[in-house]
């Protein structure tokens, strides 16, 4: 349900994004990167995929946000990334950085740290074990699927931002979006997401746009998941399996219209002591 005191609502900042087609840069995940740009393409906005090294910044240049996914990543990726984060922390806009396999493989983790070390990261992205293991928690994750956390997600989530100075957002049956000592829960979505190859890049990708429009990134992160998400819903509700449910979701997303939204909605803010 909507909450009554919500002076902007999430359907606000989708409307936001339709209207003014924000250019979202990503360096991406090759797996999912056709999804993710046809998920920001059917938002309305602008997607941008340029990797080489001797076009990110300029590339930057001409974007509202941009998307690091760590998915596939190589030495000379990584460099393009802090490249192009760089052009972007020159021109203040939103940097989203999907710690994709944190906590898989030695070294993916010390080049999620080296751009978080090196490059202002605005958003941090992940689902609980990537998370945990960016806030120097001992966790595996499996593959890129999250893996048993022990401890209280919230409160590493906001160990994490207090360390990093970022928005932490974690996804899983309720997401968890957390700056300072605000947290945003949502709880939106279906499980069939969880069956889908990409639909976690495509939720960063979702935020990206999002923050390309809106000035409280915590906010737009929560707004972004919960649109998407509901149309996660509604597609699961016209689809008989993954294949079938993926396509749906474009088109839900596409149709998603005020009434649904604010009828669906399950986001809910809580103060926290830090």
């Amino acid at each position: 349900m909507l909450d009554p005191h919500m002076k902007k609502t999430p359907y606000d900042i989708l409307e936001q994004v339709r209207q003014r087609k924000p250019v979202v840069h990503h360096l991406t995940n090759w797996v999912t990167i056709y999804d993710c740009a046809q998920i920001v393409k059917t938002l309305g906005g602008s997607p941008v995929m340029a990797h080489a090294r001797e076009e990110v910044g300029d590339m930057t240049q001409i974007a509202s946000a941009l998307v690091l996914n760590i998915g596939t990543l190589t030495v000379e990726f990584v460099e393009a990334m802090k490249l192009a984060a760089d052009s972007a922390n020159r021109r203040v806009i939103p940097v989203v950085l999907d710690a994709c396999g944190a906590g898989a493989t030695r070294f993916r983790d010390l080049k999620c740290q080296e751009l978080l070390d090196s490059v202002r990261i605005d958003i941090i992205k992940g689902n609980a074990s990537e998370i945990a293991r960016l806030g120097g928690e001992t966790s595996l994750t499996k593959g890129v699927d999250a893996g048993e956390v022990k401890g209280n997600v919230l409160q590493l989530a906001h160990r994490l931002a207090q360390q990093r100075e970022a928005i932490v957002v974690v996804t899983g049956e309720v997401d968890l979006v957390v700056e300072g000592a605000r947290a945003w829960r949502v709880g939106n979505g279906h499980p069939v997401m969880t069956r889908v190859v990409g639909t976690g890049c495509m939720a960063t990708s979702v935020i990206g746009a999002f923050a390309a429009v809106e000035p409280d990134l915590a906010f737009a992160a929560a707004s972004g998941l919960a649109c998407y998400e509901i149309a996660a819903e509604l597609a699961a509700e016209k689809s008989a399996g993954p294949a079938s449910f993926k396509a749906c979701l474009f088109d839900c997303l596409f149709t998603l219209d005020r009434t649904t939204t604010e009828g669906r909605l399950r986001l809910d803010q809580t103060q926290h002591e830090i």
